[in-house]
């Protein structure tokens, strides 16, 4: 039982970073166009 309450919990912990990471990805694409459109308007 222990077993399988830990796997559930690193299934977890593996959801969070993967939502982590796609999140700060969308993050920095979005600074990059942030950037861009101040380098255009500059």
């Amino acid at each position: 039982m222990s077993m399988r309450l830990g796997e559930a919990q690193q299934l977890q912990l593996g959801y969070r970073l993967a939502r982590a990471r796609r999140l700060s990805r969308k993050a920095e694409q979005a600074a990059q166009q942030a950037r861009l459109a101040l380098a255009r308007a500059l």
